[in-house]
């Protein structure tokens, strides 16, 4: 699926969303340049993160075509390790969505880098086009609709230490997943697949 237009306006709104959070947060939110750990591990894209990313691709090959290659070069590295254990199509990269597959993914790939992610410099190379996973790590995130229940709310373990309950609710970060899944909807939504497949280039680099 092509990017929708309306992805930049839900973009913005996450961005700005986060940056109320950490003004919130202040010296409680750690995250910073070089700080990977939460690089490491697959974890499930939707089809709109998997557009954007795309989309990124195709300007990074216009732009800086040495970067996309060694980002492509990471992606094909990726999949030729971890593919034969993917819990979906390997060929399209979509994830599986049984139960059987979901928790299978729930232990894939663990310990692996994203190949986003440069080595060397601590950096994502698609920064611009990252996906909403990515966005909205850090901050104190709702992880249902309770509105009073603190434990509903997740953080990255490295944020926040020794934070009473007040503060980390004080910095609550606001993410709209009803907009997000709207957007998704009016493009006939699609399955979830894994940042390195959304990374090939699909008239060259299809993953076999």
């Amino acid at each position: 699926m092509g990017l929708p237009a309306r992805d930049k306006e839900l973009v913005q709104i996450v961005d700005a969303a986060f940056a109320d959070a950490a003004a919130r947060a202040g010296e409680w939110l750690v995250c910073r340049l070089g700080c990977t750990q939460c690089c490491y591990g697959a974890f499930a894209i939707n089809a709109l993160d998997a557009a954007r990313l795309a989309e990124g691709m195709g300007v990074l090959r216009q732009s800086q075509p040495e970067l996309a290659g060694a980002i492509e070069a990471r992606a094909r590295t990726w999949v030729a390790t971890y593919a034969a254990d993917f819990p979906g199509d390997r060929t399209t990269g979509r994830l599986g969505e049984t139960d059987a597959e979901q928790e299978q993914f729930d232990e894939f790939a663990n310990e692996a880098a994203c190949p986003a992610l440069d080595p060397a410099t601590g950096r994502c190379d698609v920064y611009a086009w990252r996906p909403m996973t990515c966005r909205v790590f850090g901050p104190p995130v709702r992880m249902d609709s309770d509105a009073e229940d603190l434990s509903a709310l997740g953080h990255c373990e490295l944020c926040f230490q020794g934070a009473s309950e007040a503060v980390v609710k004080a910095a609550e970060m606001a993410v709209p997943h009803a907009l997000e899944r709207e957007i998704l909807d009016e493009c006939g939504g699609g399955g979830d697949t894994a940042v390195a497949f959304a990374l090939l280039d699909p008239e060259t680099d299809a993953p076999r």
